[in-house]
């Protein structure tokens, strides 16, 4: 036999190529290697994240294979929407898009290489679709037809090269549809499996009903979702899923309840925060819209992501219901809706089963690492973790008083379960906050070496099973003790057990510009800040930070005149503010400010404050602070 000593198999051969590539390279040949190569890796990753494996990625060609069409098809939908929102960014003769072909076929495997007529009809398939477009065979339409949300054209019989036998062809219409446009005849149901009308109305209308009921209830009476403009964005979509959490609507009709379904969905999003094939906003920033009558559009815009998730939370003695939905804004579709009814003993199995239903909705592909994370929870103990969320509730309020309120939550929360290591960690996060600033400390009755104190001890236990959190603390700790390799190795361990988390990034920002790394500073501010973008207080304060030391003292100016008017309780963007002014020349803006933190941190000595709290790594970072605030008017 001609294939005797190699493998046959049947799988799901997926090509691509670029449309028009020569023209590409004959334009500008650097600009179109840099492009096919984002987006080459565009396609790996996405390739990746629905359980495909790239074969073979020659020139402007890419082949793959899939276990399953349906991951093909999915992985080929996704592929042409997130290479149509990166070119949307660019100009139109600079875009470059993909055709996709797709086949169900019988193909010879020799190492990791698979040859044959299945890959050949692919990759005239691929022929065969638009630019921007995707092309199935028959073979691939059969298994999918009724198993994914998008309409199909069919495109005839087609001759093709070095094939025998003409090919089935259908276009793929990537929005979720139902019907099959020009099927011909003999492709149509035969009469066991079509649906007589009256029985298909019924149940169209039975569908709707259902569809009605779990419809998320507090939308019911709104008209349909707006679908957000790739090209409003305020930012770029980023090439990984993007989703924004909202937070979850307190149903229970007492206030009381407030930090239950706020902890839920803080919670929800640190979990999808920690897996890596998404892109996740941070909660300061969808916290925002909280109690605010807002479209999934204006987020989606805002936020610069394609998917929204909402819900509500109903506690009730011992039962909470939850009714969550997550919507591709892009599109107005739902791709998943649900409503949870559990005993709250089961609330930790219950945030599981969310999390995991979105990760299946987008079809996130999750490392093994990831898949053995997700189930684990911080504390087994049900009272100790309703302890937590009420005193994590506080400590989002960020002021003495809520933190005097959050102390002793967190030690009860230690109490009911000594090995929640979450709940030292935000205890040795207090102490680190109140002790990086004076006037907070003295309104808590508490010495500088108290706080010192105790932030050590909880930080300290805090590690023994260390969270993203301890990390974090423990890195602005080295950076606030001039260890800066300690402090950067900390917040590289924070960053890599939750690569979504914005304040790890911050941790290592903070850490990078005081150690003289000033140009990587800014890349880890601006992930911060693109991860939260709304939290400009201390985001853009840190970012401001590293462009002062880079002599931007236009752009430093600017970030903390806004962080300050973000938050006029916060004094740190005063420290740079007026030396920044000084080195432009705009002496009474200077002077104006100097004045402002002369108000707001009444010390005894700038410059001895300013040697204690500000440790350098390089002597020249320190003087050019001084310098400045000298000019604006530091004794």
């Amino acid at each position: 036999m001609a294939d005797e000593g190699f493998k046959r198999k049947l799988t799901a051969i997926f090509s691509a190529d670029v449309e028009g590539y020569s023209r590409l390279m004959g334009d500008d040949e650097e600009a179109t290697v840099r492009t096919i190569t984002a987006y080459r890796e565009v396609l790996t990753t996405l390739i990746q994240q629905h359980n495909g494996t790239v074969i073979d990625s020659p020139g402007d060609n890419l082949l793959a294979e899939f276990v399953s069409v349906v991951d093909a098809v999915q992985c080929a939908v996704a592929v042409q929407k997130e290479i149509k929102a990166r070119n949307d960014q660019l100009p139109g003769n600079k875009r470059m898009q993909f055709r996709i072909g797709i086949n169900l076929g019988d193909v010879i495997q020799e190492d990791e290489r698979i040859y044959g007529d299945g890959v050949n009809i692919a990759a005239r398939l691929e022929g065969l679709a638009e630019p921007g477009g995707i092309c199935i065979s028959k073979t691939a339409f059969d298994q999918i037809e009724s198993k994914l949300p998008y309409g199909y054209e069919f495109l005839g019989d087609k001759t093709v090269k070095n094939i025998a036998k003409p090919v089935g062809a259908y276009r793929v219409l990537m929005e979720p549809r139902v019907t099959v446009a020009g099927e011909p005849e003999k492709e149509k149901r035969s009469p066991v499996r079509r649906m007589p009308i009256l029985v298909g109305a019924i149940a169209v209308f039975v569908l709707t009903v259902v569809v009605g009921i779990g419809y998320f209830f507090m939308r019911s009476t709104q008209p349909p979702i707006e679908t957000a403009s790739v090209e409003k964005m305020a930012f770029p979509l980023p090439y990984k899923p993007s989703i924004a959490v909202l937070p979850f609507v307190n149903m229970s009709g007492d206030s009381e309840q407030e930090y239950f379904s706020d902890g839920m969905t803080e919670d929800l999003i640190t979990d999808l925060s920690k897996i890596s094939g998404l892109f996740v906003i941070g909660r300061n920033s969808t916290f925002t819209y909280k109690g605010k009558p807002v479209k999934i559009r204006q987020v989606a815009e805002d936020l610069g992501v394609r998917y929204v998730l909402e819900g509500s939370v109903r506690k009730a003695e011992n039962i909470v219901r939850i009714n969550v939905q997550l919507i591709d804004a892009t599109t107005g579709g739902h791709l998943w809706a649900e409503r949870y009814d559990e005993q709250m003993d089961h609330i930790f199995s219950l945030q599981d089963k969310i999390t995991q239903k979105i990760v299946e909705a987008l079809a996130v592909k999750l490392t093994i690492d990831e898949k053995e994370a997700i189930p684990k929870k911080e504390t087994d103990n049900l009272e100790a973790y309703l302890t937590f969320l009420k005193g994590w509730q506080h400590y989002r309020r960020f002021n003495p008083d809520a933190f005097s309120e959050a102390i002793p939550l967190f030690e009860k929360a230690i109490e009911l379960d000594p090995n929640y290591w979450r709940a030292y960690a935000a205890l040795a996060k207090i102490y680190l906050e109140v002790y990086q600033r004076s006037e907070w400390f003295r309104s808590m009755g508490l010495t500088r070496i108290e706080v010192f104190g105790r932030m050590a001890i909880y930080q300290n236990t805090a590690m023994k099973n260390p969270t993203p959190l301890a990390h974090e603390v423990s890195a602005e700790m080295h950076t606030e003790r001039a260890d800066f390799e300690a402090a950067i190795a900390e917040a590289e361990r924070a960053v890599s057990l939750d690569s979504n988390d914005p304040d790890s990034h911050f941790a290592m920002g903070y850490a990078l510009v005081f150690a003289g790394r000033h140009r990587e500073a800014v890349n880890s501010f601006k992930r911060a800040m693109r991860l939260d973008p709304f939290y400009q207080d201390t985001f853009g304060y840190g970012l401001g930070m590293a462009y002062f030391f880079m002599s931007q003292f236009e752009k430093a100016a600017n970030l903390c005149k806004r962080a300050f008017k973000s938050n006029p309780e916060n004094a740190n963007p005063l420290w740079f503010l007026p030396a920044a002014y000084a080195h432009l020349g705009r002496q009474r803006e200077a002077e104006a400010a100097f004045s402002k933190l002369r108000e707001m941190e009444p010390v005894y000595s700038y410059l001895m404050y300013l040697e204690y709290a500000f440790k350098f790594k390089d002597p020249a970072d320190f003087k050019l602070l001084a310098d400045g605030l000298h000019k604006a008017g530091m004794d």
